[in-house]
């Protein structure tokens, strides 16, 4: 348990230590807002053009990341001999397989937490063609994202910790500070239309692509013990449009009992699961059994792509 707790960490500390996960989680974060504050002249349907947007960005920077982080977690030390080594100690490739895959959910778990909190702060400075934008939350925000580097720059220089870490450390607190004041602390003065509310059931909603962001990281992870990072963000990309698509292209087919689409229907997850924009958009609530019944299959799917990721990287040659 010790040897599976210590790669586990050291994998979760190596990814947030890396310059493009800061990227990455700046970039998805701060676009998710800045949608916020741009006029859509939607015919009243602008917050929900905004839902939908943070959360497609929400999902594509999972999926972007656990790529990113597969390859490097996996791939990059199978290339350079770092996992060899590893494996050299009292150190099973169950065990390495496994505290990789924790690691990495735990990377990922960080950044879609990012994400949420810009969600739903964009949710709250939605506005329709009536209202204007709300300057004071993008300032809060931005200034938040600025202070971070700057903690992180502090740190570095002074007490020569490392920037990239301390930096998101520092963003996630200080972003989620900012939404919480502005959250409860701040009232809009005075609109026409739509009011400019936090959506709650972004919450249910950004736990369900939590979910699939892990289902992701598992398919990277099984693509990431042979192969390296572009071919895995092929793979990862097809598995995904494919699974977007299954109730049309294989549901049902299955449902008329051809085989072929039935295999197919259970083998490629199948995303509409946990894409609830719909619900958001006729203003339905997200029930939390349905999300424990999400996570059920979460589990044994990525019971399943573990496997998977075993039975390839039992007879890997890492010499």
């Amino acid at each position: 348990m010790r040897q599976f707790l210590t790669i586990a960490s050291n994998t979760f500390m190596e990814l947030v230590r890396q310059p493009v996960f800061l990227l990455l989680m700046t970039v998805s974060g701060g676009f998710s807002v800045f949608l916020a504050a741009v006029p859509y002249f939607g015919f009243g349907d602008d917050p929900k053009m905004v839902k939908d947007s943070v959360l497609a960005v929400m999902l594509l920077t999972g999926l972007v990341g656990a790529v990113l982080s597969a390859s490097t977690s996996v791939a990059h030390e199978i290339r350079t001999g770092t996992a060899l080594a590893v494996l050299a100690k009292p150190v099973s490739r169950v065990q390495f397989v496994l505290a990789k895959y924790a690691g990495l959910a735990g990377a990922l778990t960080v950044l879609t937490f990012f994400n949420a909190v810009a969600a739903l702060l964009a949710s709250r400075m939605a506005f329709d063609a009536y209202g204007d934008t709300d300057t004071q939350s993008l300032a809060l925000y931005f200034g938040a994202l600025a202070l971070a580097y700057l903690i992180g720059g502090f740190t570095n220089y002074f007490l020569d910790r490392v920037f990239v870490a301390d930096a998101v450390a520092a963003a996630c607190v200080l972003t989620t500070l900012a939404f919480l004041y502005v959250a409860f602390l701040t009232k809009v003065e005075k609109f026409v239309g739509t009011p400019q509310v936090v959506d709650w059931q972004l919450i249910p909603a950004s736990v369900l692509i939590l979910f699939a962001v892990w289902v992701l990281a598992g398919v990277a992870l099984a693509c990431s013990t042979r192969l390296d990072m572009l071919p895995t963000l092929a793979l990862c990309t097809a598995v995904f449009v494919l699974g977007m698509m299954s109730d049309y292209l294989f549901g049902l087919r299955a449902e008329r009992g051809e085989w072929w689409a039935q295999a197919l229907y259970t083998i490629f997850p199948n995303w509409q699961l946990f894409w609830m924009s719909d619900a958001l958009g006729l203003e339905k609530s997200i029930p939390w059994r349905y999300v424990a019944g999400a996570f059920g299959y979460c589990v044994g799917y990525l019971g399943a792509m573990l496997s998977v990721a075993l039975l390839l990287f039992q007879d890997r040659e890492l010499s």
